[in-house]
């Protein structure tokens, strides 16, 4: 069972800020681009196709834009029907309703997650990364909260615990650090980038 219930907790967001980044958990788009910007580091200037695992409004989409990196093939998923038809308008882009705990996932060549592991528990978010890994065909970009801190709301994670998974795996690994307090960003490599 989930610490917090995933559609109660976006969707009294989203009642509060509206249909921006801090309706999907960000204090600022400023703060949402920091970890794209992270993210999109660790994204091979050769990739082609993206799986935007927890997708939100496709904020991630306009931001590649912006870099111009637009040009890649772009999926979204998210779970939540509003985030999935303000993706799909936002974006025109293929956006999918997708539990990716449990649904059966696309085919991409990088799955990239900003922020969705982070109400999660421990099992799950493990579960997320596998399952995103091996849906992947080059591997998976994700951050998450580094830590012990004990939360009602937020998962935190321990860095040897990723470094586990990832050896587990098979992937070898790059982390960034040292943009915010308390967060990381890390590539699950099945190649040799």
């Amino acid at each position: 069972m989930s610490r917090v219930d995933n559609t109660t907790f976006y969707h009294a967001s989203i009642a509060e800020y509206g249909l921006d980044a801090r309706g999907v958990h960000w204090h600022s788009r400023q703060a949402q681009e920091i970890r794209f910007k992270q993210l999109l580091a660790l994204l091979p200037s050769d990739a082609k196709e993206i799986v935007d695992a927890g997708c939100g409004f496709g904020d991630l989409y306009w931001y590649m834009s912006d870099q111009q990196r637009e040009s890649m093939e772009y999926i979204g998923l998210d779970a939540l029907e509003v985030m999935v038809d303000e993706a799909q308008i936002r974006t025109a882009k293929k956006i999918y309703q997708c539990d990716i705990l449990n649904d059966l996932l696309p085919s991409g060549e990088f799955y990239i997650c900003s922020g969705a592991l982070n109400i999660l528990t421990r099992y799950e978010a493990h579960r997320f990364i596998r399952r995103c890994y091996e849906a992947s065909s080059r591997g998976i970009i994700f951050n998450f909260l580094e830590g012990e801190d004990s939360s009602e709301t937020y998962n935190y994670l321990q860095r040897n615990q990723i470094e586990a998974l990832g050896n587990h795996l098979g992937a070898r690994l790059k982390f960034r650090t040292g943009y915010y307090k308390e967060d990381c960003t890390v590539a699950f490599y099945k190649d040799a980038y």
